[in-house]
């Protein structure tokens, strides 16, 4: 199982430079790739794009970019643009975003996400492959040609939990990209669903990239409690509760990996057992100690892939 870097909670420095340096970090400890939301006021397509100079041939993505506010022409371009910065290594994690976030944050209307998401994929898509799109649908349109800022196209994955969506993923996509969901939530419905999808569209086997909270340290009881208080929030939307729910976690202090460097290596192998393909790691830490105890271990586990 391949190990990389969710940068996104460096996003609360609000820094740019910090960010690159970051993921510019990441390359040298040679992880294999590194991810950044696309939250609040810093754009992390831009970033992505700085960091591209500095992180040798690492695979670099958005964990994710929400549909609703921006059309998929204008992301199309963005993406583009960003994957010759970055010499054909983005990857574009998507995601329709929580109805909370688009009723109340964007005064739009949460409805019919499947659909939604059909639709912005079939306006997408052709504009990443080709420069041109012709469609028409009940959410998007776009009819569009232009010269595409890079030959090669990105990569493409879904932030897929619920079961139709994991069939989008699955069949139209590279595979998904989860958050807050653990082993048994990954064994008994994403890998399955997801897979089964890719094969009747005989697709390549499908990524399962689980990113969840990590930390190695001798005070699991204290992180727990600590990284369930800060990321509580996470347990409403009812995507990721749904995940929790089959995983028995109450919350994300439960749903984060954390222990002593032997648990917190069963952990990861119980993910790569269920049917993950990939790691991405939120690193957290009560010290600069729990910090470079987490890199190192998951220095040596992605060496050993």
């Amino acid at each position: 199982m391949k190990i990389s870097i969710n940068g996104s909670s460096e996003l609360i420095h609000s820094d740019v430079p910090r960010l690159v340096a970051h993921a510019k970090q990441a390359a040298e400890d040679g992880m294999s790739g590194w991810w950044l939301a696309q939250v609040g006021l810093i754009d992390a397509l831009t970033v992505l794009a700085l960091a591209g100079a500095d992180t040798g041939d690492m695979e670099l993505g958005t964990a994710v970019n929400a549909t609703f506010p921006i059309h998929p022409t204008a992301l199309a371009g963005k993406a583009l643009t960003t994957q010759s910065a970055v010499g054909g290594r983005l990857t574009l994690g998507l995601g329709v975003n929580h109805a909370p976030v688009v009723d109340h944050t964007w005064g739009m209307k949460f409805e019919k996400p499947i659909r939604h998401m059909r639709d912005y994929l079939s306006c997408l898509q052709p504009l990443l492959e080709t420069g041109t799109s012709d469609y028409a649908g009940d959410d998007y349109t776009a009819r569009f040609e232009g010269a595409r800022p890079a030959e090669q196209t990105p990569g493409l994955v879904l932030a897929a939990m619920g079961p139709q969506m994991l069939k989008v993923a699955g069949s139209r996509t590279d595979g998904t990209l989860l958050w807050m969901t653990g082993e048994k939530a990954i064994a008994s419905q994403i890998a399955p669903k997801v897979n089964e999808a890719a094969a009747a569209a005989d697709r390549p086997a499908p990524r399962v990239i689980c990113s969840l909270p990590i930390a190695v340290t001798d005070d699991e009881g204290g992180m727990r409690d600590f990284v369930g208080q800060i990321l509580a929030g996470y347990g409403d939307l009812p995507s990721y509760r749904a995940m929790m729910d089959i995983d028995g976690n109450a919350g994300p202090g439960e749903a984060m990996i954390c222990g002593d460097e032997a648990s917190v290596r069963q952990q990861l192998d119980a993910l790569k057992t269920a049917g993950a393909t990939e790691f991405a790691a939120a690193e957290i830490g009560g010290s600069s100690e729990d910090f470079a105890r987490t890199r190192s271990l998951l220095q040596e586990v992605n060496a050993a892939s």
